[in-house]
């Protein structure tokens, strides 16, 4: 399936979320049908964020670490470094997608890689993500507006489990969660680059996409 224009896949390295949240809301806002699509890659400090329905009681002790209320489905959950944050910025009318399908090919690409490692993971129905036994590794939470989404999925690789346990982690009192570095031998490079590969591929984009590197360029 050829698609013009090419994604564009956006490594932002370390940052902010709140500064990155804000940059997705304005290229979702000043897009137009003939932006190419963009997926962006990065890690947090770490951060809770509630969506927009979320609970204040599954919030249980935040601690020193910030709860920021956002525009995105789902509840509460937790960033931070060694976590694989990715937001697919896409045009889902000219894709001809709807929201449940993009669900579907999202957690779908996160299986792959994981069963590239040997690791059986699976959906879980009316609970968005992706589970290794009873356990949650990736969870999602999406936004559309005006045809398109922002916000995406966080897929544990390396990071601090420790925070989970300050929340009900998307609304599920005592979810298990889970790492790929305790599952497997690899780095975050590694699945990164994984998990783009087969993101990519899920969405149609298997022979076009290119790397960039930064926030892209907003008026505003």
């Amino acid at each position: 399936m050829n698609l013009s224009p090419p994604l564009v896949i956006r490594h932002l390295g370390l940052m902010p979320y709140e500064p990155v949240w804000r940059a997705m809301q304005r290229f979702t806002d000043q897009r137009d049908e003939h932006t190419a699509d963009q997926v962006w890659c990065v890690q947090h400090p770490p951060v809770f964020t509630q969506g927009q329905a979320g609970r204040a009681e599954h919030v249980l002790a935040p601690g020193d670490i910030p709860v920021v209320q956002v525009d995105r489905g789902g509840q509460v959950t937790y960033h931070g470094p060694g976590q694989i944050v990715v937001y697919p910025l896409l045009d889902l009318r000219r894709l001809g997608l709807g929201v449940r399908e993009l669900v579907t090919r999202i957690e779908g690409a996160i299986i792959q890689v994981l069963d590239g490692y040997g690791i059986e993971a699976q959906r879980r129905e009316g609970a968005p993500g992706v589970y290794v036994g009873e356990a949650k590794i990736a969870a999602l939470g999406l936004r559309v507006r005006r045809g398109c989404s922002f916000h995406g999925l966080a897929f544990n690789i390396n990071n601090d489990l420790e925070p989970f346990s300050r929340i009900n982690p998307c609304g599920y009192e005592g979810l298990a969660v889970t790492r790929l570095t305790d599952l497997a031998d690899t780095s975050l490079a590694q699945a990164e680059t994984a998990l783009l590969s087969c993101l990519a591929y899920a969405l149609g984009y298997n022979k076009g996409f290119r790397r960039a590197d930064g926030l892209p360029a907003t008026e505003g």
